[in-house]
């Protein structure tokens, strides 16, 4: 699914002014942005697909979760993101999944309290990580493998979790870099063959949502541009470099290694 220049917000992408990759940088938004619309028809395709065939990789559930994927329904069908029809019953086994149909996001649900393990997901475009290995681990568990983003902000994402005011979405903007772009990235992609001006920046936007007092949205949105494009957007470009300057080692690691970072800097280098 390729994105056209226009989708991608050169002039403010994520990493703008060189901030660091592993922030919290979380704005307040209004329940009507809480998630990024309805999806298009390719997408919803993508979704129905995996849905059908691969349900068990891109969707998972804890015992005895029904109560709240039921709120979390309610709540989206409050703000007008969910119609249930009650003339057709649900296609798939846990609500999550029909959720995650309505809205072009992937769903995270969370416990606000305890451990604050996710506890139900629909995931159909992750980027290096398997809802299979992440379901019913703790926040700490779930970002064990960057251990310096746990060192970083992993505090602050428990705090935030379990003290943010209900029904107040927030809005967060990640970045990765990959050799293509299709959506469902379960594992790293190891070496790329593919020469970096064929490449593709991924940037996921995220909004965190406590939609109860024990209960909180995690949803994911994924839109891609041509690394290529870069070279049209010379602020865009060095806010980049200053960006991955920050990186230490683990970050790197969990980026793509050191081989894809050096690749990447050498074409960024080029290009400035």
């Amino acid at each position: 699914m390729r994105a056209s220049r226009s989708d991608f917000p050169w002039h403010s992408p994520p990493w703008q002014d060189g901030v660091p990759k592993y922030r919290l940088g979380l704005r307040p938004i209004s329940p009507d942005q809480w998630f990024h619309g309805k999806p298009s028809l390719q997408l919803r395709v993508h979704k129905y697909g995996l849905l059908r065939r691969h349900y068990p990789k891109v969707v998972q559930t804890l015992p005895n979760t029904d109560m709240p994927q039921q709120l979390l329904a309610r709540k989206m069908q409050e703000h007008g993101w969910f119609q249930p029809d009650r003339a057709q019953p649900n296609i798939f086994t846990d609500l999550v999944a029909e959720l995650s149909l309505q809205v072009a996001d992937d769903l995270c649900l969370l416990e606000t309290g305890g451990e604050q393990r996710l506890i139900a997901g629909s995931v159909c475009s992750p980027s290096y990580w398997n809802i299979q290995q992440k379901i019913g681990l703790s926040m700490a568990a779930v970002h064990q493998p960057v251990t310096t983003l746990q060192t970083k902000i992993g505090a602050q994402i428990q705090r935030f979790i379990q003290h943010s005011p209900v029904m107040t979405p927030f809005e967060r903007s990640n970045w990765f870099v990959h050799g293509d772009r299709e959506r469902l990235h379960l594992s790293p992609e190891g070496a790329i063959n593919a020469k970096p001006d064929q490449w593709f920046v991924r940037s996921e936007r995220e909004t965190l949502c406590r939609f109860s007092d024990d209960y909180l949205l995690f949803t994911i949105n994924v839109r891609f541009a041509p690394l290529r494009d870069i070279s049209s957007y010379p602020k865009a470009l060095t806010d980049m470099q200053t960006s991955l300057l920050s990186f230490d080692t683990d970050e790197i690691e969990y980026f793509g290694g050191r081989h894809k970072f050096d690749r990447l800097w050498d074409y960024l280098s080029a290009l400035s």
